[in-house]
């Protein structure tokens, strides 16, 4: 006949009364810690976040897109300035065309190329756009200039130079007016063309993108020389050509 089986031999350490007493009070111990270090959590957050307010940081900053423009930016981060520079006829036409095939659109696409890396040395935000180029609807910007040359065809002795014009309906003269000047000054300067005022044409002072880009972008059109007289320097200087666009528009933007 077989011994009986001791119970205390058998029984389970872990169903012991102060095995069972030990483990809840660990676990009394493991909660209250949690709820400490949650509380401490939870103050560094706010403290954290009072101080970013009270230096008007905002907690996420907006990037700029195209389409919708400039949001809200932090305080503490100010953004650099944006401009856009249109290449004129690019991606539409030809522009005016010479005798041998020489293209105003050649001319402003190399042109504006040359302007987008000289205020990009200056820490501005460029974008370089086509004639009709989608993103200039509703474009928001500290400025916008497009670039453009006049006829390749001898008109007389005095058809040399350069012209600035902006809106003729413009909803902020003030600005548009400065950027002018700017150009006007720093082109001149740069490149020792003189301005022709009394050629400036309604299809300057009308041009199609004045009414599509943002009303708040003060925008003007540069007629950058004659094809005819002032090739020879438009082809031969373009450097300079770009650097007097680009000092008007650092002119401008930095005077803000």
């Amino acid at each position: 006949m077989s011994a009986p089986v001791s119970t205390a031999s058998t029984a389970n350490p872990a169903d012991s009364p102060v095995v069972r007493r030990g483990a809840l009070l660990a676990l009394v111990r493991l909660s209250r810690w949690t709820a400490i270090l949650a509380v401490l959590a939870l103050l560094v957050v706010g403290v954290y976040t009072a101080v970013r307010s009270s230096l008007g940081v905002q907690a996420r900053p907006d990037a700029y897109r195209p389409e919708v423009g400039f949001a809200a930016q932090p305080a503490g981060r100010p953004r650099p300035p944006r401009v856009g520079i249109v290449a004129g006829h690019w991606g539409y036409d030809s522009g005016t065309v010479c005798a041998d095939g020489l293209t105003e659109q050649e001319i402003t696409l190399d042109i504006a190329r040359r302007v987008k890396r000289l205020l990009e040395a200056r820490k501005l935000q460029v974008d370089l756009l086509q004639e009709f180029d989608p993103r200039l609807t509703g474009y928001v910007a500290d400025a916008l200039v497009s670039l453009h040359v006049d006829s390749c065809e001898y008109i007389n002795d005095i058809a040399t130079g350069f012209k600035v014009a902006r809106s003729v309906a413009s909803y902020t003269p003030e600005a548009e007016d400065r950027l002018v000047d700017c150009l006007i000054e720093s082109y001149g300067a740069a490149t020792g063309l003189g301005f022709h005022e009394n050629s400036i044409t309604p299809d300057m002072t009308s041009y199609h993108t004045f009414s599509e880009v943002a009303p708040e972008t003060p925008a003007a059109i540069v007629e950058v020389g004659f094809l005819h007289l002032d090739r020879g320097f438009l082809t031969g200087q373009p450097d300079r050509v770009a650097r007097g666009v680009a000092d008007g528009v650092a002119c401008f933007v930095e005077s803000r």
